[in-house]
């Protein structure tokens, strides 16, 4: 068995951090075993290394070797990918086409971002998975391969189950082994060592002299919070060699090429908190809808009420604490006022003059033959007109004086037409 060492100059792995070598002393464990590995970490830390430590140091080393970025293939084409289709299994599918776990027969499959796989491409992975089967796109055929797969993503992988955008079955799966490589930031000793390594590839590729850091730019280096972590580093380094003129770098040239580089913050979104914030949001929506809704069906029981009574006042004292929840503190008065506005009279049975008892000024026989409706609606019609005459137009006036509410007095002027 090759020693840490020897693997990292074989594969051009630069650093000593303990995190670092713990993830390549389980991948030459791992390698000459068949179980599937999970390999976990951020964006740009070279999760791509470990696939090819372990395809190497495998038995599985002369066969094929496929690197699959899962994140990169439309949806609608990843199936046909990586199991292959049927000619005429779709449009456009001229021709049979296998797919990579058929090329990959008796080799291994790196699946790149595995995290962002389709759910029904989920499914077919674990059959794979479970038995070595899989079904061609437009086929019924079964279809067998001796695959070793190893995977990679940087997605959370439990806060994806727990969205059921990833099956938690196909996890375990993949997850046998998990292999967990560290960002840069917490390789501190590492990271000034890389950027030198990369300043010297880039000096000897450009064909020019070697950048170097004053030890204030240095510790700026290792202070930076390297959200990009070694693909950033890298990129840094080659902007460096190639547009400074002076080879050596001070940290005031060094903070033109780092953003950010004076903030403390930290990179990375508390996404729990947000879709905690979200839901707690959402919730209270549901609440208010939920809210409307009953206070639309009692206005809907109350107004039942109306049609059936026509007797505001009594609707009003029997639904006192109904009234006051779809209307709020008002008072009774101003609360059956609008109760009237809400009553719905028969076309052909016009309901009278509504008094309070203490102003009974005007008083009709309670007990009205059917004969005489027309002649009341009349006498209605003409004691509003001579009120309003009597008060030169004066609404309020009038409806006092007539013993009924300013409101009811401007439905009874719309009605007539006055």
């Amino acid at each position: 068995m090759e020693s840490i060492q020897a693997i990292k100059q074989r594969f051009g792995i630069i650093g000593n951090d303990p995190g670092l070598n713990r993830a390549i002393e389980k991948a030459i464990q791992v390698a000459p075993t068949d179980i599937s590995v999970l390999v976990t970490g951020e964006s740009g830390v070279g999760k791509e290394s470990i696939p090819k430590i372990i395809h190497q140091l495998s038995h599985r080393k002369h066969g094929k070797y496929i690197a699959v970025n899962c994140g990169a293939i439309p949806e609608g084409t990843i199936d046909s990918e990586l199991f292959g289709h049927e000619k005429g299994a779709f449009t456009g599918a001229t021709q049979t086409r296998n797919g990579y776990f058929e090329v990959a027969d008796g080799g291994t499959i790196f699946l790149d971002e595995v995290g962002e796989l389709p759910l029904t491409t989920q499914v077919r992975l674990l059959r794979v998975l479970e038995n070595g089967e899989f079904i061609k796109v437009g086929s019924s055929k079964v279809q067998k391969t001796n695959v070793r797969i190893v995977a990679a993503t940087n997605v959370n992988m439990f806060e994806a189950i727990k969205k059921d955008k990833f099956r938690e079955d196909l996890y375990y799966r993949l997850s046998t082994v998990e292999i967990h490589l560290p960002p840069l930031r917490e390789r501190k000793e590492d990271i000034h060592l890389l950027f030198r390594k990369f300043a010297s590839d880039f000096a000897l590729k450009y064909k020019m002299p070697t950048v170097k850091l004053t030890d204030d730019a240095v510790n700026m280096l290792l202070k930076y919070r390297w959200n990009g972590n070694i693909r950033q580093l890298r990129n840094v380094a080659e902007q460096i060699s190639v547009l400074e003129q002076n080879r050596t770098i001070s940290p005031d040239t060094l903070r033109s090429y780092l953003p950010d580089a004076g903030s403390n913050l930290p990179a990375v979104v508390n996404q729990t908190k947000s879709e905690s914030d979200f839901s707690n949001e959402r919730e209270i929506l549901y609440k208010v809808l939920f809210d409307m809704k009953s206070d639309l069906n009692d206005l809907k029981k109350l107004t039942m009420e109306l049609m059936k009574s026509g007797n505001t006042s009594e609707v009003a004292k029997d639904n006192e604490s109904l009234i006051q929840k779809i209307y709020g503190e008002n008072e009774n008065e101003t609360t059956v006022e609008d109760l009237e506005v809400l009553s719905i009279p028969e076309k052909h049975e016009p309901q009278p003059i509504e008094q309070e008892p203490q102003e009974d000024k005007y008083h009709f026989a309670e007990d009205v033959e059917e004969e005489e409706t027309l002649s009341l609606q009349d006498k209605e019609l003409e004691l509003i007109k001579k009120s309003l005459e009597r008060h030169n137009g004066k609404r309020k006036l009038a409806a006092q004086e007539l013993g009924i509410s300013e409101r009811t007095l401007y439905r009874k002027i719309k009605q007539y037409d006055l």
